[in-house]
């Protein structure tokens, strides 16, 4: 029996396996002749795009309801080293016993993680890049209005005016006022902290104007050429001296690729993402393919793909496809996603979608929230229980579902 074995539990890993799974049927290869596993060390796939909103603990799928309908099998343990030459995975169960897993093919899709600072009270700080730590978030806001009243209480600092920043500061505008009571509801403040001069500095100048007045409009502060030096449970010291009274600080400045990747002997870019070819084989390592926030991949001539679902899910689905036929001694096909385009959140006050590498603005306001909304709760999810369903929708020519595929 030859085994994929795929390490991660989030968009790319999902659809590598159903991919491999999907490419083995469509060749006729019986599931006893081709295994596809999966390490995670969650039981659920999180909707990570989502976890700015709102109670984050609702937004996930369970693992199993997509993986064992068609026959993947799930290993729940984290993974502690990589092995390209003997071909051997290590790894902690939830028992805590060591395990060892054998791949002819492995796809590294483990995703990628916030780079939290250490600083003067850097365990105050808030963050929305797990599960766990968006739930802290949102225990601790809901928690507000019950505590006792001091400056600062309605309050939240903001790191980072990329897009993770922008949709937490412009949710938390709105939020803060729903929690806060009305007669406090002028304490509420939202000041936005960020390193470069201007407000999303790698989402360029096509859509900033637009983003410059919903911040404005929101009431949002702005702090430019600035971050944080210094947190504490009631404030955020700003390295240019000022302290914003704040019972809350979120960091979302800077992210880094999974550190299993320096389990590859591949080359890394700067944020320590494999460097793959056109077909997502990591480069000079046999056998070992990369998918998602993992992989340095072009999307299109001289530009790489984003750590972004955008990218995640039909990096994962070409994977799949690609590490299973490589196996199945099949042609493999060049990666391609759909053309890129932008969709970020801000708030009370819409979104604003773009198009293109230069973000050109095709609609914001509330059109532009129905079509995020509409890419949150329904296109980004996989479907569930239905083995069918799954496997027309990890076909790698569709990188997001259409009525076709669903049919």
């Amino acid at each position: 029996m030859k085994n994929i074995l795929v390490i991660g539990g989030g968009f790319a890993g999902v659809w590598s396996a159903v991919g491999a799974v999907r490419t083995a049927r469509e060749q006729g290869v019986h599931p006893t002749e081709l295994r596809v596993t999966l390490v995670s060390n969650t039981d659920d796939l999180v909707i990570r795009p989502r976890l700015y909103e709102a109670d984050p603990q609702a937004m996930r799928v369970a693992l199993d309801r997509v993986l064992g309908p068609v026959g993947i099998q799930r290993v729940a343990a984290t993974v502690t080293g990589i092995d390209t030459d003997s071909r051997q995975v290590t790894a902690l169960g939830r028992d805590a016993r060591p395990l060892t897993l054998d791949y002819d093919r492995l796809v590294l899709a483990a995703g990628s993680q916030v780079v939290r600072p250490e600083l003067p009270g850097a365990q105050w700080l808030f963050d929305i890049d797990t599960l766990a730590s968006a739930a802290r978030l949102d225990h601790h806001l809901r928690r507000l209005p019950q505590s006792a009243p001091f400056d600062g209480r309605f309050t939240a600092v903001v790191v980072g005016a990329g897009f993770t920043g922008l949709e937490i500061a412009t949710e938390l505008a709105g939020r803060l006022r729903d929690l806060a009571p009305r007669e406090r509801r002028d304490e509420v403040r939202v000041v936005l902290v960020e390193k470069a001069e201007s407000v999303g500095p790698e989402l360029g100048e096509g859509p900033r104007p637009h983003i410059v007045q919903v911040l404005e409009e929101l009431g949002i502060e702005r702090r430019l050429g600035t971050t944080v030096d210094a947190v504490s449970g009631r404030s955020a010291t700003l390295s240019s001296g000022e302290t914003v009274p704040a019972a809350t600080t979120v960091w979302t400045a800077g992210m880094t690729a999974s550190p299993l990747t320096a389990s590859i002997p591949g080359e890394r870019d700067r944020i320590g993402r494999l460097v793959v070819d056109a077909y997502l084989r990591v480069k000079g390592v046999p056998g070992v393919f990369a998918a998602g926030d993992t992989a340095a991949a072009e999307a299109e001539p001289g530009r790489l793909t984003t750590q972004s679902c955008q990218h995640a899910v039909p990096l994962g689905k070409f994977a799949g496809r690609n590490v299973a036929g490589d196996l199945l001694g099949l042609d493999l096909v060049p990666f391609a996603p759909d053309p890129y385009v932008t969709c970020l959140d801000l708030g009370p006050a819409g979104a604003v979608v773009t198009s293109g590498w230069d973000r050109t603005v095709q609609t914001t306001g509330q059109e532009a929230k129905k079509l995020k909304q509409q890419i949150n709760s329904a296109w980004i999810y996989p479907p569930v229980d239905d083995a069918g369903l799954i496997l027309r929708w990890a076909d790698h020519r569709t990188t997001w579902p259409t009525a076709e595929v669903a049919a």
